[in-house]
C-alpha cells in the first residue's frame, strides 16, 4: 500500500511540473512571436536602417555612415526643403559604377519651384537659395540656365547631395516622385562618436 501510495504522490507532483513547463514555452513562444511581428512590422511601416555607401552627401553623411529613416514622416507628414530623402533610384539614374537600388539626397526643390543656377549659386524662384547646412563647393555641374529654369512639377522633388561637386542627383537625372520616396533620414546610429540626429 505504501509503495502505492508513494507513486501516487509522485505522479501528482510531476504533473504540475511538467504543465508549467508546457505554459511557460507557450507563454515565451508567444512573446518572441509578438517581438517578431512587431519588428517586421515597425521596419515595413514606421523605421528603416539604410547603410551609406558613397560620398555624394558629404560633410553630412560620410561612407559608412547608418541611419534611421521615418517612412511615417512622409506617409502622414509633409516634405520640407532641406529634408533628407531615402527614395527608391529613378530609372534614369545611371551615373557609372554597379547599380543602386536606393539613394539619400536632401531636397532643393518642392513642387512648383523653378530652379537654375549661376556658377556656384543656386537659385530658388529667382532668389538667391541660402543652404544653412554644410555643404561642398564648387556646384560641379549646373542645375539650368536662368534663361531656362527647372521647373519641379506636382508630387515630384529636385534632390542635391550635400557634396555638390561629386553628386549624381536631379542635376542628371531629373526629379523624383513622391510615391518614390522611402522616408525621412533622421538620426545616424553609427558610428558611436558621430551618433545623432540629422
Amino acid at each position: 500500500m505504501s509503495a502505492i501510495e508513494t507513486d501516487s504522490a509522485f505522479d501528482g507532483t510531476s504533473r504540475p511540473k511538467k504543465r508549467r513547463t508546457h505554459h511557460l514555452l507557450i507563454e515565451w513562444g508567444i512573446i518572441l512571436l509578438a517581438a517578431l511581428l512587431v519588428s517586421v512590422g515597425l521596419r515595413t511601416f514606421a523605421f528603416q536602417t539604410f547603410f551609406i555607401p558613397s560620398g555624394s552627401m558629404e560633410p553630412t553623411l560620410l561612407v559608412g555612415d547608418r541611419i534611421i529613416v521615418d517612412k511615417l514622416a512622409v506617409d502622414w507628414g509633409t516634405i520640407h526643403r532641406g529634408d533628407i530623402l531615402v527614395f527608391k533610384a529613378p530609372p534614369t539614374e545611371n551615373c557609372g559604377g554597379s547599380p543602386v537600388v536606393d539613394l539619400v539626397k536632401r531636397v532643393i526643390g518642392l513642387p512648383g519651384d523653378q530652379l537654375y543656377s549661376a556658377g556656384n549659386t543656386i537659385y530658388v524662384n529667382g532668389k538667391k537659395f541660402d543652404e544653412n547646412w554644410s555643404h561642398t563647393e564648387p556646384l560641379g555641374n549646373p542645375i539650368a540656365p536662368e534663361s531656362n529654369p527647372t521647373v519641379v512639377s506636382a508630387n515630384h522633388y529636385f534632390m542635391m547631395g550635400d557634396n555638390h561637386s561629386d553628386s549624381c542627383d536631379s542635376r542628371m537625372w531629373g526629379t523624383i516622385a513622391r510615391s518614390d520616396v522611402i522616408g525621412k533620414a533622421f538620426f545616424r546610429v553609427w558610428p558611436l562618436s558621430r551618433v545623432g540626429f540629422l
